[in-house]
């Protein structure tokens, strides 16, 4: 048995636009409602989730079955939680608050093993198919992506030295975040925000590094990718959720006789 071909890391190195999802209601049931709905990719979050190794695990077990890519974003960059995800067979990990080259170092050191990294070295996991996948340790490196988040103004300013780190597959903004940094906390959308990651964003794309971010606009979503970024998130499974119940419940509510 091979280690199978990862499409998302596949479609960023080829330049395909990719539509993702975000994913943080934690749990593998409510995963599989949203598997087969025809993103090229979702993130799992753990960051602002009240995910855990074993809730993450059914998530990615409920996007198995499909032609969606299951990525995982870690709360820190933590050498040891790295370490338990790629085990569960993670395809993707994107590092939340990287602020510096060093510390995106540390993340692809995180994922690879000795030499290369600082990996620690498991023989039956699921990630190998519990020693079924014979190429498993020569082809990991190659099929993982690695996602490094820009969340701050020093961060994005800062752009042109993280497209330097190897290993690097894509450069992520966080809007929310850098708009917190910025004095714009809670306007994801602000004209100053997007001022300055729109030529950082050039920047990367110009040295060739895909680029990617979360928005819950789809039509802003929509203009990125046009613009040229190669992986967008257009939403959240728990602001579907929500949106859709506020909604429903307000058309109902309107219609309801008040005599």
């Amino acid at each position: 048995m091979k280690l199978p071909e990862n499409k998302f890391l596949s479609a960023l190195r080829s330049g395909q636009k990719q539509l993702g999802l975000w994913v943080s209601l934690s749990d593998g049931y409510a995963a599989e409602v949203v598997a087969h709905a025809g993103y090229d990719w979702v993130m799992l979050d753990m960051e602002h989730a009240p995910s855990d190794m074993k809730s993450v695990l059914g998530q990615l077990q409920a996007f198995s079955g499909s032609d969606t890519t299951a990525l995982v974003r870690p709360d820190w960059n933590d050498t040891v939680k790295v370490k338990r995800l790629m085990d569960l067979g993670a395809p993707g990990l994107l590092f939340p608050m990287v602020q510096t080259p060093e510390e995106a170092r540390a993340a692809v050191a995180a994922c690879r093993y000795p030499p290369r990294g600082m990996r620690g070295v498991a023989g039956l996991n699921r990630a190998n198919n519990f020693g079924r996948v014979e190429d498993y340790y020569a082809e990991v490196e190659n099929q993982t992506a690695i996602l490094i988040q820009l969340e701050t103004r020093a961060a994005v300013e800062n752009a042109a030295a993280f497209a330097e780190v190897e290993g690097i597959d894509g450069i992520f903004f966080g809007p929310a975040d850098i708009g917190a940094d910025m004095g714009h906390l809670g306007q994801t959308l602000h004209p100053e925000i997007w001022e300055l990651i729109r030529p950082a964003a050039k920047l990367l794309m110009d040295k060739g590094i895909p680029v990617g971010t979360l928005v819950t606009d789809p039509d802003f979503a929509a203009e990125l990718l046009n613009e040229g970024f190669t992986f967008v998130a257009c939403g959240t499974d728990a602001g579907l959720l929500a949106r859709g119940a506020d909604a429903l419940q307000a058309s109902v509510h309107d219609k309801i006789s008040k005599t």
